[in-house]
């Protein structure tokens, strides 16, 4: 991805005043679409820690983890404390436990990485919100490559990526985004 892209997005959010003493950038989009790529480079350029929604979700769990979640970090990082939060176990691959627990302390930006983190529950608590997106077939075969692996990923992400779709819709997620990045002049990361 072009490091020209995440620069503009650190910029971005530097010029912009923090919500309740704090700087919480959303980076969302769907699966494959390249957010957790974006976002390392957009949390060195801001020397910001990322706390990864792969910590909440499950494949079984795609949008019920997030009063959790609104708990654990939001919440306490809007009030100026630590997140303190139980994480996804995926030893099993499918995510269908909790985990070793995290602390992420304050931080003056923390940048959210992955799906629906700038849902409409967030409003008004983000600093910045950044949509990622990439065609269907692009983000599904980037899929496949990254989960080699495991038994029955094919069926697993179609399904995802329809629960995906609806929730999006439903939501009007990417028309609230501060900015929207097309990964798809990338294609796929090198292996």
């Amino acid at each position: 991805m072009d490091i020209e892209i995440a620069q503009t997005i650190a910029a971005d959010i530097a010029r912009r005043d923090p919500v309740m003493g704090i700087r919480i950038v959303g980076i969302d989009g769907p699966s494959g679409s390249g957010k957790s790529f974006l976002a390392a480079q957009v949390s060195k350029l801001l020397n910001a820690p990322i706390i990864e929604i792969d910590d909440f979700v499950s494949w079984d769990c795609f949008a019920d983890w997030w009063p959790r979640f609104d708990a654990q970090v939001l919440t306490p990082l809007l009030a100026g404390r630590s997140a303190v939060y139980q994480a996804r176990d995926w030893n099993d691959w499918y995510g269908s436990s909790l985990g070793a627990w995290k602390t992420q302390p304050w931080s003056p930006t923390i940048v959210l990485e992955g799906v629906t983190c700038t849902r409409s529950d967030t409003i008004g608590r983000l600093t910045y919100a950044v949509w990622v997106e990439a065609p269907a077939q692009l983000r599904l075969a980037r899929g496949m490559a990254r989960d080699t692996t495991f038994p029955g990923k094919e069926e697993l992400w179609q399904r995802w990526m329809r629960e995906e779709d609806l929730f999006f819709t439903a939501d009007d997620t990417r028309n609230r985004a501060d900015i929207i990045v097309d990964t798809s002049m990338f294609g796929m990361p090198a292996t």
